[in-house]
């Protein structure tokens, strides 16, 4: 079965933007349930999966939703014999940096948190960078629309502009920021991302970028190797930086990572049901 946000208006139509998905999932004879995302993201689980019906197993895809909600969706889901095929831990370890960086570390920008917003605790999490730039984020989100003021470190040697950086970071960011800082070694990428879309440890897609739909993946991506990453459905995000060598950028539950509008939505949807 596949779960997709309600209309906000239409609350017996998908979401506008998840539409087409479900439309191709139910010409591949595949069920679709609506759940309404605001009540789930509000706290109000019961009435966010009343549409749901039972059955024995989904994947969802939808709008964000942090681990706990998440969790919770999962608990009242399973209540009504509904099991998501990436259960709440594994949700967690996919959306959250901290739960994917080690798996692959020598394929990615080195990294260093912090657990908590505290300047003491980023105080330490720049000495253990050293120096130079890095990029600033939390454990699930970037602002890299602000990247001057709230994501470009220019030296995280120096203390006081850093800081500045991550105070206004933090100020953006408001009740959404999570985890902690997180420091990213910079690093240059030449051209636009590319997103690979992974099930079970298996490369099953490679798509452009949502950002840039229409800047197909060229010829000679190379796959990083997630078999460390172990997790059911995840999207990575690659970009070539500019010595040649395929980094990857971001690592993300797949069920929340959007697709790009250059793909049509039956290639995914035949990635899911494992056709």
């Amino acid at each position: 079965m596949l779960l997709v946000p309600s209309d906000v208006l239409r609350p017996r139509r998908p979401d506008e933007h998840f539409a087409d998905e479900a439309a191709a999932a139910r010409d591949a004879g595949v069920e679709v349930a609506l759940v309404d995302h605001d009540a789930l993201a509000g706290g109000d689980i019961e009435r966010g999966v009343a549409r749901v019906p039972a059955g024995a197993g989904a994947v969802y895809r939808g709008w964000m939703l942090d681990a706990g909600r998440y969790a919770e969706m999962a608990a009242a889901l399973a209540a009504r014999g509904v099991t998501l095929r990436t259960d709440a831990g594994q949700y967690r370890r996919a959306h959250e940096l901290p739960g994917w960086y080690a798996a692959i570390a020598g394929d990615t920008p080195e990294t260093v948190w912090t657990a908590g917003d505290g300047r003491d605790a980023f105080r330490v999490a720049c000495g253990e960078l050293g120096g130079g730039p890095a990029v600033l984020r939390d454990f699930t989100k970037s602002m890299k629309h602000y990247w001057h003021e709230a994501a470009f470190v220019p030296d995280v040697a120096d203390g006081d502009a850093a800081w500045a950086v991550a105070a206004r970071f933090r100020e953006l960011r408001g009740d959404g920021f999570t985890g902690g800082f997180v420091l990213r070694r910079f690093e240059s990428f030449t051209g636009a991302e590319v997103r690979t879309w992974w099930v079970d440890g298996v490369c099953r897609l490679v798509t452009a970028h949502p950002d840039t739909p229409d800047e197909l993946p060229p010829d000679g991506l190379v796959l990083p190797d997630l078999g460390g990453v172990d997790l059911p459905f995840v999207t990575a995000d690659l970009a070539l930086r500019a010595d040649g060598r395929w980094r990857v950028v971001e690592i993300g539950d797949g069920q929340v990572s959007d697709r790009p509008r250059s793909t049509p939505p039956e290639e995914l949807i035949t990635v899911l049901a494992g056709r």
